[in-house]
C-alpha cells in the first residue's frame, strides 16, 4: 500500500517562500500524474497543481505563477516550491497521486502570518 509523507511547512512571513516535500513508499511517482493539495481551516480540500509522469505542470489560476511544481525520481521526491506566500496560503499541505487516489497521508502545516 502506499504511504504519503509530506515534510517541510511551517511558519512564514508574507512574501518568504518554502519547499515542501512529498515521499511515497510504495510507487514510483514518475508513473503517476501527482497532485498537490490544501486544505485550509473551515474549507474544503482544494487542488494546487499537478506534475504529470512527463515532467508538465498545471497549476490553480489563482495562485498566479507563485508556486511550482518538481520531481526527484531518483529521489522518488515531489517538491512544492512556494515563493511570495501569502496569508490566505496558509493551509495543511497534501499530495496525492492526481485524484486523490491513495491513503492522505497527514499533510503539512503552512502558516503565513507576521
Amino acid at each position: 500500500q502506499v504511504q504519503l509523507v509530506e515534510s517541510g511547512g511551517g511558519l512564514v512571513q508574507p512574501g518568504g517562500s518554502l519547499r515542501l516535500s512529498c515521499v511515497a513508499s510504495g510507487a514510483i511517482l514518475s508513473l503517476y500524474p501527482m497532485g498537490w493539495y490544501r486544505q485550509a481551516p473551515g474549507k474544503e480540500r482544494e487542488w494546487v497543481g499537478t506534475i504529470t509522469g512527463g515532467g508538465v505542470t498545471d497549476y490553480l489560476d489563482s495562485l498566479e505563477g507563485r508556486f511550482a511544481i518538481t520531481r526527484d525520481d531518483a529521489k522518488r521526491t515531489m517538491y512544492l516550491q512556494m515563493n511570495s506566500l501569502k496569508p490566505e496560503d496558509t493551509a495543511v499541505y497534501f499530495c496525492n497521486r492526481y485524484g486523490g487516489r491513495w491513503p492522505w497521508g497527514q499533510g503539512t502545516q503552512v502558516t503565513v502570518s507576521s
